[in-house]
């Protein structure tokens, strides 16, 4: 990251360029003033991408068009995949599908990666990152899959799930970062934020300590 970085700035706020209300959520926890301003994109999904790779680029795209509106503020983009044996489950088609990635990531391990895209246009500052965290599923007969359809709306969600929502049903474990998984990983985001933005070390991260820190989200303070 530039030098710049380490110099305080007057006012540390973002511009998010994401339309994720669990995302909003989870920024909040940071304590950092932020406006919503969704940007329109269309996503890269080329099969030769690893996840880690798309994550990075869709964040990245977000991030870069965003600022092109807001070149004089700090915009945040991030994106979030799930991976399995290497090939990205992207979110699925309808219900049908969602049953398929269901049976498919049942009994076994695979990694949700989100990438995520600080910009500031105006002074040529762009800075980013991946996190990876490791997620085991239960081993799911199809009554346990159709109850946890029928509780919750999958569509919208890559790899036909959500942490979040009755994650209890298909999740066993969880190593990394629990935020991650729901779409950003707010322990590294603090660190990121607080050298971009010139704040004290741990300014950030501290305000975190006893609300969604611990493993598989055990330790949460709110949902999200």
């Amino acid at each position: 990251m530039e030098s710049e970085s380490a110099q305080p700035q007057k006012a540390a706020s973002l511009v998010l360029v994401s339309a994720s209300p669990r995302r909003q959520q989870l920024l909040r926890f940071l304590g950092i003033p932020f406006e919503v301003q969704p940007v329109s994109v269309r996503e890269l999904d080329a099969v030769e991408l690893t996840g880690r790779e798309q994550a990075l680029l869709n964040a990245t795209l977000k991030a870069v068009i965003g600022s092109e509106r807001f070149p004089d503020q700090t915009v945040l983009g991030a994106d979030t995949v799930v991976c399995l044996d290497e090939h990205v489950l992207g979110k699925p088609r309808d219900l049908d599908h969602a049953r398929e990635m269901l049976r498919r990531l049942s009994g076994r391990e695979h990694q949700v990666i989100t990438g995520v895209c600080l910009a500031l246009r105006e002074k040529e500052r762009f800075w980013a990152f991946a996190e990876t965290t490791r997620v085991w599923f239960r081993p799911l007969r199809d009554e346990e899959i159709e109850r946890y359809l029928q509780q919750v709306h999958v569509l919208d969600k890559a790899g036909a799930y959500a942490i979040q929502e009755h994650g209890e049903i298909i999740i066993e474990r969880v190593e990394g970062s629990w935020s991650n998984v729901v779409g950003l990983p707010l322990e590294r985001l603090a660190r990121e934020l607080e050298e971009w933005f010139g704040l004290p070390k741990g300014f950030l991260e501290y305000g975190l300590k006893g609300k969604i820190l611990g493993k598989g989200g055990e330790n949460r303070e709110e949902e999200v």
